[in-house]
């Protein structure tokens, strides 16, 4: 089988097999040797999203991507987005833009346009870059999903690309995995997997290895390497939450909780907070009890009247409301800044059914939904101290009000969000917002954190995570296999 030679794709055996992160490193190798190389996905389902340099939404993970290429994230690099608004739904995003909220059965009708602006995407990247490395999406041994497939097997052979296929053996079962995905794929599929890559592996490579040598004769495929489980790697998740925290015992430290809300958009808003050494954060799911804290934030929603109703049901009412008369802080950032006014309107049904739902009434502000999206990156100064802030805002709501009177942040030629009169709330649009050093320590002192003695980077931090993925790819996997099929000599 001949195949395209400036293409590969990374497919998994499962979801967070670390297709995301392969791409993410093999996509860094690239960059270090000075080819021009750009990341691809397809078709991507996830609820962490980024605003691009043309003024779309893609996911995050590409966008991250797009950084390991020393690029600004375009929308031709996930040219397909669905959000879950529904457990049967989505709103579609395609090349950036929202083009309709769909159930999963109307979209499979929807398929081949998607596929066609699927090809648009990649036949313009295909033209700017040297190499293009395409990250699939869950597994291509989804039977059910096969027909009008573009999101796996369907695009690799669509533009007639090699794939290499990775299991995650700290999941277990990592033989069965790759052996029986491989099975259930059609001849001409199994003939474009080129390689088999076993990922976050701990232990002792010579206990593994006579099963990476019954793997390699039961499939007549190379395993291109074992890759290490790698201790404290920080990348971008692409919609899984992630809970590892960094706290040093020895210092003080700000007790912040966060409801993980059923539709909880953008929760890469908290990385930074997980990675500071002086935040101690917890996210709290459904009946769990909710823990006395500093700091309650309330996160962004894909659905937010739903999720506004599901925080009552939960309890979430009455604690903030006695959080906040024993001096706690509150933070709600996007669809929890609209959650804190006085309601949330939906009248021609953005998010679900036209209605009107009532807020917390913890600022006199009210929001109303509307089609047209806001898709924004800025950068500006906290009111408060004049501490630098950037970020990024995707929302859909218009909010108004006498609280915005005292704006969070000012942005230059406009404001943004509410600081309550008691000092006690603060609201905002902006996603992003822990992530620029200076906002964060003084979002951190404004939330009750005195003395902070370690800085947090965020963007150095993101760095080191693409480089040791890098890194460990070029030290783990054949890498000079892999250049023949890209017809490059650089490993």
């Amino acid at each position: 089988m001949h195949m395209v030679q400036n293409t590969i794709m990374i497919q998994g055996c499962t979801s967070d097999a670390g297709k995301s992160a392969l791409v993410t490193g093999l996509c860094r190798l690239l960059h270090r040797h000075n080819i021009k190389v750009a990341p691809f996905k397809p078709q991507n389902m996830a609820l962490n999203s980024a605003v691009t340099v043309d003024g779309g939404e893609i996911g995050r993970a590409q966008a991250l991507q797009a950084q390991a290429c020393g690029l600004k994230p375009h929308t031709d690099m996930n040219p397909v987005l669905l959000k879950p608004n529904s457990d049967i739904g989505s709103q579609v995003i395609v090349h950036g833009k929202s083009v309709k909220n769909m159930p999963a059965r109307d979209y499979y009708a929807f398929k081949p346009t998607a596929m066609k602006a699927v090809l648009e995407s990649y036949k313009r990247l295909a033209e700017q870059y040297d190499i293009i490395v395409v990250e699939g999406a869950g597994s291509p041994a989804e039977i059910n999903l096969r027909e009008g497939d573009i999101a796996n097997m369907g695009f690799a052979e669509a533009v007639d690309c090699p794939v290499l296929l990775v299991a995650d053996i700290d999941r277990g079962g990592v033989l069965a995995h790759l052996t029986g995905t491989l099975d259930l794929l059609r001849e001409t599929e199994r003939e474009r997997t080129i390689a088999l890559i076993i990922n976050r592996f701990r232990g002792d490579l010579s206990i593994l290895q006579p099963g990476i040598d019954w793997l390699e004769e039961r499939t007549k495929k190379p395993v291109l390497g074992v890759l290490p489980y790698i201790k404290g790697l920080h990348l971008e998740a692409e919609d899984s939450l992630k809970n590892e925290q960094h706290i040093n015992p020895e210092k003080e430290t700000l007790r912040i909780v966060v409801p993980v809300l059923p539709r909880i958009s953008n929760h890469t808003d908290f990385d930074p907070l997980r990675l500071h050494p002086q935040a101690d954060i917890q996210f709290i799911g459904p009946k769990e009890s909710i823990p006395e804290c500093d700091l309650i934030i309330l996160p962004g929603t894909k659905s937010v009247r739903a999720d506004l109703e599901w925080l009552r049901a939960n309890g979430w009412e009455e604690k903030i409301t006695t959080h906040l008369r024993y001096g706690g802080k509150l933070i709600g950032i996007c669809g929890g800044f609209q959650m804190l006014g006085i309601y949330i309107a939906d009248p021609t049904g953005v998010e679900g059914e036209p209605g009107t739902t009532p807020g917390f009434s913890f600022l006199q502000v009210q929001t109303v939904l509307e089609n047209e999206k806001r898709l924004l990156k800025t950068a500006g100064s906290f009111c408060l101290d004049g501490a630098a802030v950037s970020g990024y805002e995707i929302h859909s709501g218009i909010t108004k009000g006498p609280a915005l009177q005292n704006p969070a942040f000012n942005l230059g030629e406009r404001d943004d969000g509410a600081i309550s009169s008691d000092n006690q709330i603060l609201g905002t649009y902006l996603h992003g917002v822990f992530e620029t050093p200076a906002a964060l320590n003084s979002l951190l002192k404004w939330a009750g954190l005195d003395n902070i003695d370690e800085e947090t980077d965020y963007h150095t931090l993101r760095e080191q995570g693409i480089d040791q993925i890098a890194d460990a790819m070029e030290k783990h996997l054949d890498l000079k296999t892999l250049q023949k099929h890209l017809n490059i000599s650089v490993f």
